[in-house]
């Protein structure tokens, strides 16, 4: 049975075309919805990427003009889609097989995620509100707005055009290429390797934003649904906040010359890239600095795997290159025998002896990473004795994380408690018959993260006779010397690091959450993705309310049944009440005063930290 062919398809059989159009709506039956683009663009021979979640659906697929028309058509068929923007282009078959293999063009891929856009890298973060995103503009309105920005410099000079900035919620690599500039408008690029690094950076810019009218674009739009969404919650002085409706790709269809956008929109199929009619080369070559903009090559940093930009000249086979932000952190691999291409930078920029730091996002060269722990002792522990305590942990993670310990910022006097017979007899004795203290050799010295009010650090001796017994609510009286440590750790957090998370046990846990609480004032000195906290307190503070640290944490501590004479449970469950619903897990265990390695806590909390792999 042969199929006629309408007048169109004739004449647009064997042009190509790519679409990409996303849709935030709840899906009822994703089952159904799956069945649809498996069945319909396996009929029409569709290839590309389909991501079907709770929430919409985010899709980039490409194939014979004419098919791809009749997608839209039988998507526009369901209620579902009403008011969804497809982005269709004509352009030519993938010629570059490398290139349609990493865009995914040369298979269909439909799969069910639980966010069309992974928005963050802490998996336990609930993603923002996408009812409350930044109100949309479409092309001309954005390019207005710009304009207009233009004429208020001109009439009320450079004050109130710094009201408005533009926020470019892209990675590095596409903006090298190109990104929106005028001369009297910012525009904020945040050098993100990847989208889900884009909280953090608002956290830590908030201030900038604050107050300010924030034009945010991105390719297509759906990055900016969120991000504009995430920005808004912060709620006071961040209320007028805007997005470029169908992105980047609206704008230079309705702008051809390309307005104030300079240089090419890098689009994530075989294209690579779109300029405008005089789209500008803004790319620079990563080792001699002279204009390129071309990413067909496929160059990457050989630690992080980001695009780079390596021109003719300068690219060699099998040659290993280090992205600009690699090159920052210093943090460059080991290359044993191969060949590192470096760019030309000032000497002592970058020492070849170094050694290697983990990236704190997980990325690497292909080959699984391991997470790197800062692990936080108790009071009066120092690093040595919490190794040996956490000794069946460590064995236990070995696969997937190492554990890096340090001693706390307070040294504390050796404390020796005598026997019953010794008071009676030191009571008997005049003051030059005093029992002496014990010796010194051998001992190790003792920390702290927090001490009492007025502690000092400085001591004509080395030991002093207990005031009295063991008191479980002496941690209640330890809360001096808190900056000190936070001073401390961001010194330790300098030298040692990255580190992916923080554990903390008794005293180092309620430390943990105290840094876990003051995450976005502590970004770029103290940097970290998660905490556990084991047999954990809260420290008093105002700012602690319930619900009120947003950061991935998991919780161990003894139950109700346990013999934790140290910190009772209701402590530790008190402080995993200060964290947002959604951000903790709580593992409690029938021991005391330890972190329990048998089964099942070990396999809980193992996969807490696959979860940051």
């Amino acid at each position: 049975m042969s199929l006629s062919m309408s007048d169109d398809e004739a004449r647009d059989q064997g042009r190509y075309g790519v679409l990409l159009y996303y849709k935030y709506t709840s899906i009822p039956d994703l089952d159904n919805l799956v069945s649809f683009y498996r069945s319909n663009c396996d009929s029409l021979r569709l290839l590309g990427r389909v991501r079907v979640a709770p929430h919409g659906v985010n899709v980039t697929v490409g194939g014979e003009l004419s098919s791809v028309e009749r997608h839209i058509a039988a998507v526009k068929g369901n209620s579902l889609f009403e008011g969804t923007d497809f982005k269709l282009a004509t352009c030519d078959y993938p010629l570059n097989e490398k290139v349609a293999r990493e865009c995914g063009f040369t298979s269909l891929s439909v799969r069910v995620v639980k966010e069309l856009v992974t928005f963050s890298c802490h998996p336990l973060l609930k993603s923002p509100d996408i009812s409350n995103a930044g109100r949309h503009l479409n092309a001309a309105e954005f390019h207005s707005v710009i304009e207009s920005a233009e004429r208020i410099m001109d009439k009320d000079g450079p004050t109130k055009a710094r009201e408005l900035v533009l926020l470019d919620a892209r990675n590095l690599y596409e903006t090298r290429i190109g990104k929106f500039q005028s001369p009297n408008v910012e525009t904020l690029d945040p050098r993100i390797r990847q989208y889900s690094d884009l909280p953090s950076w608002i956290d830590e810019n908030s201030e900038r934003l604050r107050g300010k009218h924030v034009l945010m674009y991105c390719t297509g739009g759906i990055r900016c649904e969120m991000a504009s969404a995430y920005l808004r919650s912060k709620g006071a002085g961040f209320e007028n906040v805007f997005q470029l409706f169908g992105g980047i790709q609206r704008y230079l269809e309705q702008f051809p010359d390309g307005g104030f956008f300079k240089g090419k929109n890098f689009v994530f199929d075989h294209r690579i890239s779109v300029g405008s009619s005089d789209a500008d080369v803004k790319g620079t070559c990563l080792l001699c600095g002279l204009s390129f903009d071309d990413y067909s090559p496929r160059c990457r940093c050989s630690y992080c795997r980001m695009l780079v930009l390596v021109c003719d000249s300068c690219r060699m086979e099998d040659g290993l290159y280090v992205c600009e932000l690699c090159q920052k952190h210093r943090q460059l691999i080991e290359v044993g025998k191969s060949r590192v291409i470096l760019p030309q930078i000032e000497p002592n920029t970058i020492s070849l002896d170094a050694k290697v730091s983990p990236l704190p996002l997980g990325h690497g060269t292909g080959c699984p990473r391991k997470l790197r722990i800062l692990c936080l002792h108790g009071f009066r522990q120092n690093a040595s004795s919490f190794k040996g305590r956490t000794a069946s942990l460590a064995k236990k993670l070995k696969s997937i994380a190492d554990l890096v310990f340090v001693d706390a910022a307070h040294e504390l006097p050796f404390i020796y408690q005598p026997s019953f017979t010794e008071l009676q007899r030191d009571s008997a004795s005049s003051p030059s018959e005093q029992i002496p203290a014990p010796p010194s050799e051998n001992c190790r010295k003792k920390f702290a993260w927090l001490v009492a009010p007025g502690f000092s650090d400085r001591f004509e001796k080395d030991w002093k006779v207990a005031d009295g017994p063991f008191d479980p609510l002496q941690y209640q009286q330890q809360t001096g010397g808190l900056d000190v440590s936070l001073t401390y750790l961001k010194d330790v957090f300098s030298r040692e690091g990255p580190f992916d998370g923080i554990l903390g046990f008794s005293q180092g846990a309620a430390i943990a959450a105290s840094v876990a609480a003051q995450r976005g004032r502590l970004l770029g000195d103290i940097d970290f993705r998660f905490v556990i906290l084991c047999s954990g307190f809260a420290l008093h503070s105002p700012e602690l309310d319930k619900g009120s640290i947003n950061c991935p944490s998991l919780h161990i501590f003894g139950n109700d049944l346990g013999k934790d004479r140290q910190i009772a449970s209701q402590a530790s469950r008190e402080l995993a009440s200060l964290f947002e619903d959604g951000c903790s897990i709580i593992i409690e265990h029938d021991f005391g005063h330890i972190i329990p390695t048998r089964s099942p806590y070990m396999d809980e909390i193992k996969d807490f930290l696959r979860r940051f792999l």
